[in-house]
């Protein structure tokens, strides 16, 4: 009965709206017109319920440090959080795998449809100002209740600018019925040859080189055991420029956004991480965050100087600055149980 109730649901959700099909991609094995790929339906992960954070008292919070890392894509223990890679086509289709999904299309698709608030890295009246997004003081927001990227068009051109990239300016002028080229007049009064509207180039899973996430850890002193809490995540993508030849290189990374991990956790609690050494036995997203399945760098601590590593270590330096901090924060859980 369970099961028959998931598949009319997941059936009536697809037919209301094609886009939140997407949504719902890695969620079941159940494909549209009755296909039921496998032998079984997965439906373990879609319909688990979020287990809560245990409660921790202020009192009981005796010792705490925030510490900034980033999760490299490029480790081999990482890669489920970057596989599968997403595509979307020339005309604009985006073309996903349909029981397995990478980190990156589960936040493009539930941001894109209002599911996930997402908070500019910086003061979007301040451009010069510092990145201090991580403190998520700048929400990105619609301008209705229930509005979205498909249904609000000032929403949709502010995203716009944080899931995509403009591509490069056409060298050949627009030109009017007689074949000469289109001149308009910019608001300072000079006037220029008018070019095609420069097309976005959408960023997909391949583009997110890592997640940077800010968390807590905390020495609960009532079960006697550090947590670690994840406060915010934000996809990092490779930051391109032009040099004095006109050859594209890379001059850094740059954050798109920050998210609210604990907001977060409930849709990441309903999509499949794949397991490479059972099919059988696959689970959600958040399970992957909450047994710490995977490998961060640390690249910034709570400090007086509000300082990252790289600011005063480089290279195998800021390495081993990062497992020092992680040997301190070790040596206190351990020293708990020193008598």
């Amino acid at each position: 009965m369970k099961s028959a109730l998931l598949i009319l649901l997941f059936s009536l959700v697809v037919s209301i709206n094609g886009r939140t099909q997407d949504c719902f991609c890695g969620q079941t094995n159940y494909t549209e017109g009755g296909i039921l790929d496998g032998s079984y339906l997965k439906e373990n992960v879609a319909t688990k319920k979020l287990i809560p954070y245990t409660y921790i008292r202020e009192a009981d919070a005796t010792w705490s440090k925030r510490v900034w890392s980033y999760i490299d894509m490029r480790e081999k223990i990482n890669q489920p959080l970057y596989y599968p890679l997403d595509e979307i086509t020339a005309n604009g289709t985006w073309i996903t795998n349909q029981d397995k999904v990478s980190l990156w299309t589960i936040i493009r698709c539930n941001v894109l449809a209002g599911n996930i608030k997402a908070f500019s890295p910086f003061n979007v009246n301040n451009l010069f100002g510092k990145y201090d997004g991580d403190q998520l003081k700048y929400p990105i927001e619609s301008g209705f209740p229930g509005g979205n990227f498909y249904n609000d068009s000032l929403y949709r051109e502010s995203l716009t600018s944080y899931f995509g990239r403009l591509g490069e300016q056409s060298d050949i002028p627009l030109t009017d019925e007689f074949g000469e080229p289109k001149v308009i007049t910019l608001a300072n009064g000079d006037k220029t040859f008018e070019y095609e509207t420069r097309d976005t180039i959408w960023y997909t899973s391949k583009d997110i080189v890592q997640y940077r996430i800010k968390e807590d850890w905390i020495f609960d002193k009532n079960r006697s055991a550090i947590d670690r809490r994840i406060i915010a995540i934000a996809p990092v993508v490779v930051e391109k420029g032009i040099d004095a030849n006109g050859n594209e290189i890379i001059v850094g990374v740059k954050e798109l956004f920050w998210l609210y991990f604990p907001h977060m956790r409930y849709v990441l609690n309903n999509y499949n991480v794949y397991n490479e050494r059972n099919d059988s036995q696959w689970m959600s997203f958040d399970d992957l965050f909450w047994k710490r399945r995977f490998s961060a760098v640390i690249y910034k601590e709570s400090n007086t100087a509000d300082r990252a590593i790289e600011s005063y270590r480089t290279g195998v330096d800021a390495l081993l600055e990062a497992e020092k901090i992680k040997e301190e924060i070790r040596m206190i859980e351990s020293d708990v149980w020193q008598y």
